[in-house]
């Protein structure tokens, strides 16, 4: 999606030569237009795959997530890092690292907003070592639903992200696809 290419390259920072950093338009502050024209073209991907339910991870792929199902007109489910006292004790349970945070942590979600019936779109923000989105498919499966793909916002292509989802038998549709970073320069697929 050239569109998101060509924010990441005017607005993005590089740092170290491997992180890249999204915030004034990804993931702390939004840019809701174009969160919008990802959630159209989310839909023209999948379009044909009778998504029942989209299903990411807090906190940065809900907003992604929010405008997707908009345009598919289904709810949003949203997996949670941390239970609070309001969280069902009836949840589906992952362990996912977190290599941001160089940590793992419990994601949950309640076993009442997902069934077997559910065809599940699975979108995040970005696709690295495939971690969080390989949690998220287990609760999938887990509660008996079916995965009908991943949509990713930027994905690191020099990961092994999309292999360790596509080995499960999973399509991966990523709107900007790094190839390489440096220092001062990225490379897109």
């Amino acid at each position: 999606m050239r569109l998101l290419e060509e924010k990441i390259e005017k607005d993005g920072e590089i740092i170290g030569g491997c992180v890249l950093k999204v915030d004034s338009f990804l993931n702390h502050q939004l840019d809701i237009n174009l969160f919008n024209e990802m959630g159209k073209e989310f839909k023209r991907l999948f379009e044909k795959e009778n998504i029942t339910k989209i299903f990411t991870i807090e906190t940065s792929g809900i907003a992604i997530a929010s405008l997707a199902a908009l345009h598919f007109g289904v709810p949003v489910l949203f997996a949670k890092k941390h239970a609070g006292s309001n969280m069902d004790a009836n949840c589906y349970e992952a362990s996912v690292y977190s290599y941001t945070k160089n940590r793992s942590y419990t994601i949950r979600t309640s076993k009442r907003f997902l069934s077997k019936d559910d065809r599940v779109l699975i979108i995040d923000d970005f696709l690295a070592s495939g971690s969080a989105v390989k949690g998220l498919i287990q609760i999938v499966r887990d509660a008996g639903a079916h995965v009908a793909g991943v949509g990713i916002a930027i994905e690191k292509g020099f990961e092994s992200g999309r292999k360790a989802v596509e080995d499960l038998g999973i399509r991966v549709e990523s709107l900007a696809i790094i190839d390489s970073m440096g220092e001062n320069s990225i490379k897109f697929r």
